[in-house]
């Protein structure tokens, strides 16, 4: 009963998501000219992943304890005390940590404009 509780409101929290990225892709004149991945990143203990996001979005989508999000947009660190707003939304230079001692696993929506340069596009 728990872990079907727990579903719909990781469902919930997709679904906001996705809603949120139109209205925000239209705010940045995209419209509906872009596409969507769901990235799954798995880190080991004490390990850091780099992404060189550009222009393109990437939107977390569950709270996950024992990581730290740092991008061109902010920071995403549960634990720490020195900041008083915690990003969601992130975009450039991204570098996720995982400061535990477990595997963490973060997921977020990739929103990927397209644009003439755009491969997708051909």
């Amino acid at each position: 009963m728990v872990s079907a509780k727990r579903l719909n409101v990781d469902r919930m929290t997709i679904e906001l998501a996705i809603e949120y990225i139109s209205r925000r892709m239209e705010e940045l004149g995209h419209g509906s000219n872009y596409n969507i991945r769901f990235r799954h990143f798995v880190l080991q203990p004490q390990e850091t992943q780099n992404i060189e996001a550009g222009n393109q979005l990437f939107i977390l989508t569950q709270a996950v304890d024992g990581i730290i999000i740092n991008s061109d947009f902010g920071i995403y660190d549960v634990a720490a005390v020195n900041i008083n707003e915690l990003q969601y939304e992130h975009q450039g230079n991204i570098e996720i940590s995982n400061y535990g001692n477990i595997t963490q696993h973060v997921r977020f929506i990739q929103i990927i404009p397209k644009n003439e340069n755009y491969a997708g596009n051909k």
